[in-house]
């Protein structure tokens, strides 16, 4: 494997796994103009990551395939990186399957580690968490002496990899970061963002508060760990080998007290919480557990969870704030930072969505919730391949053909709105309604009924084989017939069906073939756009 070389003249190179990651391309944009990056992930980047900057260069490859890594470290290239910065980790919520864990978060860093140590790396920066530690006692404060003694899962793996890292000493220095929970203006937290979603909607629970609302960690916006990341690589050489620093505010914040921001910057006035008792969470979490399985519907939270109510992190990292000169600044602060949030849910919430269910890791997600973000992740690039295919038919779509760039762009857009709809809730009325509409206004617009089931069927392959070319579709293939091919098959026998009738009414009427009276679904939903 060769890596093609970055300019030998520019700044220092480090290399950055995780780096498609949430934290990972955040980092990658914040230095890549003071350092040259070979940046890594198991999955591309995003296009404008891979291709806007001459200091970055991309690497895939999976950390957990150790014979990869091996030779990445024995590539032929023109120097070896000063620093690695390993930001790459597993982790979700719903904590079912440990194997996943001890594949990335064990496996995947001693293979980085043996591959840094064979390549030359001298420095080490390893991105841990501050949930790799017990809540303390209360009334006291995790520091940077705490130790890693975490039980659960993820934890468990944190605390594996911070031991791992004392096996290399000699071999390479190493400073360990633990981050708090990191957020973003758009949220991206998910049990931050599965709060929202129920605090924000007329729902049953929408009110309900575990104990006394008095569960607590500390929150950490993105930038504030991007700049600290920057700082830590920036005075790499005056830190202790083996030394641990703490990415967060002091202190952290409850429940009851997002709760009050959140509703308040929504409703205009909080909203006042309902608090369920300690002892009856657990049961009420487990009932919900098995109503979930019994619907195929699994609520978010885990009976684990339960152990956690009215316990609160407290954190202080006033060593860190010594030996960086670096702190969280308050207008960054998840409470100050809260009506921005739901400003951006409210005026974007289709990448509101969009960068929330990417946060959610997919493994946990529902399979079709999972085809729903690979649709929206891919949704430019199939609009992109869809005027492709509508305007080189040759004489065979002329309709198509004769529409502007802007409104096939447009059409397109809406259809995969209406389906991507369709696979979210599973409702296949939805698209299948909406196709009804739409042939009866291009019955009216003089479109052939064989240009409207060509461009459904041209939507079908298109949308499959964007989402079949990503990873996360493995072993998906019998919920893309489902929630893809599905409601497209019945779309197409509705459409057949307006076009039928209207030709018999225009028969009857003896107009010609298009311009027949509206349907009455074209009148009542003159709004829905002319896509496909």
């Amino acid at each position: 494997m060769t890596i093609e070389p970055l300019p030998s003249s520019a700044p220092p190179l480090i290399l950055i796994t995780g780096a498609s990651g949430f934290v990972g391309r955040r980092v990658v944009e914040a230095l890549r103009a003071q350092y040259r990056i070979l940046a890594l992930d198991w999955r591309p980047p995003e296009p404008r990551l891979a291709t806007e900057h001459p200091n970055v260069r991309w690497l895939q490859a999976d950390i957990a395939d150790r014979e990869a890594m091996l030779r990445l470290a024995g590539a032929e290239q023109a120097e070896r990186p000063e620093l690695l910065l390993h930001l790459a980790a597993h982790y979700e919520f719903e904590q079912e399957d440990e194997a996943p864990y001890w594949r990335a978060n064990v496996e995947g860093l001693r293979n980085v580690l043996d591959a840094a140590v064979e390549a030359g790396i001298p420095r080490f920066v390893f991105a841990s968490s501050l949930a790799a530690c017990q809540f303390p006692p209360p009334g006291k404060a995790l520091n940077e002496q705490s130790a890693p003694d975490g039980d659960h899962i993820y934890a468990r793996t944190k605390r594996a990899g911070e031991e791992m890292l004392e096996e290399y000493r000699g071999r390479l220095r190493a400073v360990k970061v633990r981050f708090a929970a990191m957020f973003s203006d758009y949220c991206e937290y998910p049990p931050l963002y599965k709060f929202l979603e129920t605090w924000l909607s007329p729902v049953w629970n929408q009110r309900i508060l575990g104990g006394r609302g008095r569960s607590a960690i500390p929150y950490l916006h993105v930038r504030d760990a991007t700049r600290l990341l920057r700082t830590v690589i920036g005075h790499f050489d005056n830190l202790e080998d083996g030394e641990v620093l703490i990415a967060s505010p002091d202190g952290c914040t409850n429940h009851e007290t997002l709760f009050h921001a959140a509703t308040g910057a929504y409703y205009g006035t909080p909203l006042t919480p309902i608090h369920i008792p300690r002892p009856l969470v657990r049961p009420g979490i487990q009932a919900r557990m098995l109503l979930g399985r019994l619907t195929g519907n699994l609520p978010f939270e885990r009976p684990w969870m339960a152990e956690y109510v009215d316990a609160e992190m407290r954190v202080d990292a006033t060593h860190t704030r010594a030996r960086l000169g670096c702190s969280p600044r308050p207008r960054l602060g998840v409470v100050a930072r809260m009506p921005l949030m739901i400003e951006n849910l409210r005026s974007y919430p289709g990448e509101w969505q969009q960068r929330n269910l990417g946060a959610l890791h997919k493994a946990a997600l529902r399979p079709n919730l999972i085809i729903h973000a690979l649709i929206l992740e891919h949704r430019d690039e199939i609009s992109r391949r869809l005027s492709e295919i509508l305007t080189g038919q040759g004489g065979n779509l002329k309709s198509y053909q004769d529409l502007a760039p802007q409104e096939h762009a447009w059409n397109h857009r809406l259809a995969l709105n209406q389906l991507m709809h369709t696979v979210r809730t599973r409702d296949r009325k939805i698209f299948v309604d909406y196709c009804a509409d739409l042939a009866a206004r291009r019955h009216d617009q003089g479109f052939a009924v064989h240009e409207l089931t060509t461009a459904l069927t041209a939507l079908e392959a298109v949308v499959l084989d964007f989402v079949r070319s990503e990873p996360a579709a493995a072993g998906l293939e019998a919920h893309l017939q489902s929630d893809v091919r599905v409601p497209i098959r019945f779309a197409l026998d509705e459409v057949e069906e307006v076009y039928d009738e209207l030709e018999c009414r225009c028969t009857q009427l003896g107009l010609p073939f298009g311009a027949g009276p509206k349907d009455e679904r074209t009148d009542e939903h003159e709004h829905v756009a002319q896509g496909g």
